[in-house]
């Protein structure tokens, strides 16, 4: 996304992908009110939306015996006033294919960088290392350390780390869905256990939530003590549960919270989970990711055009976006804490009073919506595409009687038809 806004505002940018193509699953697939907002705004969402996707107006959740609605994105202030699920392969293919519409956009897929180039403190660049083993240097103004949680930009600059601590763990998996199955994004918690189910049209992406670090112990017990629990979780997928056959089937994310508390050095500046790793409690991951690179476009662009990217500058992105991801990092701390007592008890669960009560207040579903599907200081796109380039064109008159010539200075667009012959 950052790569897209300066490549449309007409600065040369170059993005490194250390794979051949974006086909990695069980990533970030909710794309928020927010994000498609500002895709609007880039007038790019009719054309996304005509990708594959489900739509989710509300999630709903299930504690024991008590059922309960979650979030409500039909009230948010957004031209869409829903979440979309997608598969990120599909985000990122759309958006690098629009991107590379601009003549400054350079996508190296298979480069991945390892190293960063620098003079003293100051970043002038990064080493990357391309798919036959070749090394090379890109030398750039600013270096934008996109690179996820266990970002190398981030370890080179030897940026310091805050991990507020994070005590669950998650085990991925797909099963199969069916018509009559529930369509919302489903959240079960009973017998010690917390199952989420997203709808991804024939099939649901599953997440069971798990002490951290007891992804051996859960193996040990064997993939008929994991179907059985499942099942107990969602007694509708009973039948279908057997199609998990091996623990090559579940894949384990290792949750991580924490975040830089310095986001830049000198020619360095990092976004996304490279600057702050979010739990996938609601979502929200990709969508801060996003503005982010919003932010960054909007107060980086005139900088970059001038060549120069002050300290201050990188500064003012931290200062912009550090108050959305420590609110929105200790709400996740919050919620991970209510799972130790969910853990704590294998047998039949009970819904906590705060639980039901907190779910009659009048307007919280509508004030959750908010939270999770716009965001604290939601990003608008504040910068402009890059105009044709002006240029002056001396017109030269000679006259008929007389060899006497005048310059004429026009100043605007001037297009150009070449023809053979």
């Amino acid at each position: 996304m950052l790569g897209y806004l300066l490549a449309r505002a007409g600065i040369q940018v170059t993005v490194l992908e250390k794979h051949g193509d974006f086909l990695r699953d069980f990533r970030g697939d909710t794309v928020h009110p927010s994000t498609l907002q500002i895709l609007y705004e880039l007038d790019l969402l009719d054309e996304f939306l005509r990708l594959p996707h489900q739509k989710v107006f509300s999630a709903h959740g299930r504690y024991g015996d008590f059922a309960f609605e979650g979030p409500d994105f039909r009230h948010v202030p957004a031209v869409c006033k829903f979440v979309a699920l997608m598969p990120q392969w599909e985000f990122l293919n759309f958006l690098s294919g629009k991107a590379r519409e601009f003549h400054s956009f350079d996508l190296r897929m298979e480069h991945q960088a390892i190293e960063l180039m620098r003079a003293g403190d100051r970043v002038l660049g990064v080493i990357a290392r391309a798919s036959d083993r070749t090394t090379l240097e890109i030398s750039a103004d600013l270096v934008v350390g996109c690179d996820g949680r266990h970002s190398v930009t981030r370890a080179a600059s030897e940026l310091q780390l805050i991990k507020p601590g994070v005590p669950i763990d998650v085990l991925w998996f797909r099963i199969s869905r069916r018509n009559a199955d529930p369509e919302n994004v489903l959240g079960n918690v009973n017998y010690g256990k917390a199952l989420i189910l997203v709808n991804r049209g024939d099939y649901y992406q599953g997440g069971l939530i798990v002490p951290k670090g007891s992804f051996d112990d859960v193996k040990r017990r064997g993939l008929d003590s994991f179907r059985h629990g499942l099942g107990q979780l969602a007694p509708f997928l009973n039948d279908r549960t057997g199609e998990l056959q091996t623990w090559d089937q579940v894949k384990l994310l290792t949750v991580q919270i924490n975040r830089l508390k310095q986001w830049y050095r000198p020619g360095l500046l990092c976004i996304g989970d490279a600057a702050h790793a979010m739990s996938p409690a609601g979502g929200v991951g990709i969508n801060l990711a996003i503005q982010d690179a919003v932010a960054a476009a909007n107060l980086l662009i005139l900088p970059l055009q001038e060549g120069r990217v002050p300290e201050s500058a990188l500064a003012s992105v931290q200062r912009r976006r550090v108050f959305p991801t420590v609110v929105t990092q200790a709400a996740q701390v919050a919620i991970h804490k209510g799972f130790a007592r969910v853990f704590a008890n294998s047998g039949p669960a009970e819904a906590p009073w705060q639980l039901r009560a907190a779910v009659r207040i009048p307007g919280i579903h509508r004030a959750l919506g908010y939270a999770v599907g716009m965001g604290l200081r939601p990003e608008h796109v504040r910068t402009e595409p890059a105009q044709p380039t002006a240029c002056r064109v001396a017109v030269y008159l000679g006259t008929a009687i007389g060899k006497i010539a005048r310059a004429v200075s026009y100043r605007g667009t001037v297009s150009f038809r070449l023809r053979t012959g």
